[in-house]
């Protein structure tokens, strides 16, 4: 979806604790400048991927009236866009002579950002093309004006199309700059107006969504509990869920030992920002074992007002915001948590709060936990988002993105496809798995995360419709639009990077971790209770959401091991460890060929209490819709998820 904010609405790509909730970016592929016949400079620069793919000829309602308005940006390209990608190549890869020489923001701004002259040359062009410049960055201008001039500036004409039974302005053929300005403009967004930009609010957020609560029997660990009276599954008896995992359990899961991640920065990013965080976060270590906080550890960077509010479900981003701090702390407790909300839940939004993470280097480490389908990606987006992660990259800094709730997305959209920002070639896609943590804190083994859902029958002797239909999983898959990254080659197979017949693509996830929210983590946030009162409550949760923190808390507890050296834009490192001990390999038969396994769950019907009742059901696991984790590399956990090994791995 677009919008005349020129962004998409993201999605929380997690909290999933009943079903999981829904979930951008190859490299933009410049057009060469064109010259008149003359050779003067009066060519045109094509601006790719600015006609978005909906503007079609049988969606054509006619050109857009000249008083129409626009609101746009127009992206900057840089003093060297090509060599701000090699580098940022060169100094993550473990095989370069550049690799870990990395740059401080100011350097990068000096080398590689945009410059007085062309920043007063793109303004020129659009004032004089009729539309007036209402903000100027390092990074962006944005404009305002009506259709005439936007077509004027552009060169293109502006239609009006239908769409999803609603009529937006778009596009009619690519956009373009004039050549003279073609090593200054990136990009444009925002041409098109879909869907229809929600009003600005005062900025005061709506108070948290109603409470959600489990309901038991629960386990404390995989396996110690079990009710023999009801129905066997796969041969056996399957376990209650557990009630939720600690930080405990997921260190010694993914072999934290004496690491803590101290003298690392985590930064977090996600829409809005929960009004009782810290108070949550206190609440929540203190009642299950993590370190205190110390003062100041824990710091937020918000924006003065927030939009959207309506469309974005502003509420429900406050878990979002709450799962990510409580898993990151819970994993690297000394790790400092900077939490950078945006205003809303648009592309432009995150893209700034993304900008001031790499332009004031508030860490080296970015966990992501939002996103939207590849469907709903234009490339003209991927690359603001791609200079983004490019310029953290030859900083030293590396962003981690949820891969995915919906799987394929074939149940979700009736389309196999990828989710993103996760396809850019630029982050780390962190996949998903189910994981069995036994007594003593013991790793057990891990599934790919893939839930089929089969409820308890009416007489309680067999699991109705058994093993049931799919219930979520973790996104994956080969993406359609950016091509197969070096560090991918040779790991990836054939058989899934080529599967659409286009040469080898991005294919996801890289590394994964905990993410079922059957064998989920235990988040502790302020809700609205019954009655309307607020109160902090505890519940269990999943998705990918909670892989992403998890990893990035992985993360610092490996800087930590490397004396605190960034680590930088991981992939390289990730796929140099591939095939050794430092990984867990997930398979979806963890226990040996055929042997499926299962977790029994019993839910509240109306997600508080039991006056409505409850329900039972056996949730599958490994059952990720096409998606397989198997030996080696898979589309579901990537190269796996880290072992004991991992992290001593980073140690030099």
């Amino acid at each position: 979806m677009r919008s005349s904010h020129t962004g998409s609405p993201r999605v929380r790509a997690g909290l999933a604790w009943a079903a999981a909730l829904p979930l951008v970016a190859g490299a933009l592929a410049l057009g060469a400048p064109a010259a008149d016949a003359a050779g003067h400079d009066g060519g045109r620069h094509a601006l790719l991927g600015t006609k978005p793919l909906w503007a079609t000829k049988q969606a054509d309602q006619g050109a857009t009236a000249d008083s129409a308005a626009v609101s746009a940006r127009v992206y900057l390209a840089g003093r060297d866009a090509k060599g701000l990608a090699a580098y940022a190549r060169a100094v993550s890869d473990p095989h370069s002579a550049a690799y870990g020489k990395y740059l401080s923001a100011a350097q990068t701004r000096a080398r590689f950002g945009a410059t007085r002259d062309q920043i007063a040359k793109v303004t020129d062009w659009l004032t004089k093309s009729g539309l007036k410049v209402t903000g100027t960055t390092n990074r962006y201008l944005t404009v305002t004006g009506d259709a005439a001039a936007a077509e004027q500036a552009f060169a293109t004409d502006l239609h009006n199309y239908r769409k999803g039974g609603h009529t937006y302005h778009a596009p009619s053929t690519t956009a373009s700059a004039p050549a003279t300005l073609a090593d200054a403009v990136l990009t444009v967004t925002g041409l098109d107006n879909a869907p229809k930009l929600a009003k600005h609010h005062s900025g005061e957020l709506p108070p948290p969504e109603d409470v959600f609560r489990n309901s038991g029997p629960f386990s404390s660990y995989y396996g110690s509990r079990t009710n023999k009276k009801l129905p066997s599954a796969y041969g056996s008896k399957a376990p209650y869920a557990v009630k939720g995992y600690t930080g405990k359990q997921l260190r010694a899961a993914y072999g934290a030992k004496k690491w803590t991640g101290k003298g690392v920065t985590v930064a977090i990013t996600d829409a809005f920002a929960s009004p009782t965080i810290s108070k949550d976060a206190a609440t929540y270590a203190a009642r299950n074992g993590d370190a205190a906080y110390r003062r100041g550890q824990l710091s937020q960077v918000l924006p003065n007002k927030y939009t959207h509010i309506d469309e974005c479900g502003a509420a429900g981003w406050y878990g979002e915001e709450t799962l990510d701090v409580e898993a990151v702390h819970a994993v690297a407790p000394a790790s400092d948590v900077v939490y950078v909300g945006a205003s809303s839940c648009m592309d432009d939004d995150l893209i700034d709060s993304l900008g001031k993470i790499v332009d004031g280097h508030l860490a080296d480490i970015v966990s992501n936990s939002w996103g939207d389908i590849e469907a709903n990606e234009t490339p003209d987006v991927a690359a603001a988002y791609d200079q983004l992660f490019q310029q953290g990259a030859v900083q030293g800094i590396g962003f981690y993105f949820s891969s995915g709730d919906n799987g394929d997305e074939v149940a979700n959209t009736g389309t196999k496809q990828v989710d993103t920002p996760a396809n850019s070639a630029w982050v780390t896609a962190v996949g998903g798995t189910s994981l069995a943590v036994g007594k003593h804190d013991t790793y057990q083994w891990e599934t790919g995360w893939g839930t089929q859902k089969a409820l308890l029958s009416k007489d309680g002797n067999s699991w109705a419709g058994f093993p049931g239909a799919f219930n979520g999983g973790a996104g994956g898959g080969v993406s359609k639009t950016v091509p197969q990254p070096f560090y991918q080659r040779g790991v990836v197979p054939d058989s899934l990077s080529n599967s659409l017949l286009k040469g080898r693509m991005r294919t996801v996830p890289d590394i994964s971790a905990v993410a079922d929210p059957n064998t989920g983590f235990l988040v502790g946030q302020t809700q609205t209770l019954p009655g309307g009162k607020l109160g902090y409550d505890e519940y269990r949760i999943g998705g990918t959401s909670l892989a992403a923190p998890v990893i990035a808390g992985v993360q610092a507890l490996a800087q930590q091991a490397r004396h605190g050296v960034a680590i930088g834009f991981a992939n390289p490192g990730i796929y140099q460890r591939y095939g050794t001990s430092a990984y867990h390999d997930v398979t979806d038969h963890p226990l040996g060929a055929g042997r499926d396994l299962a977790v029994v769950r019993v839910d509240y019907v109306n997600g508080t209490d039991g006056s409505k009742g409850t329900t039972t059901s056996l949730r599958s696991l490994g059952k990720d819709s096409s998606l397989h984790a198997v030996v080696g590399y898979d589309d579901v956990t990537g190269v796996g998820s880290p072992s004991a090994g991992y992290v001593s791995s980073y140690r030099p």
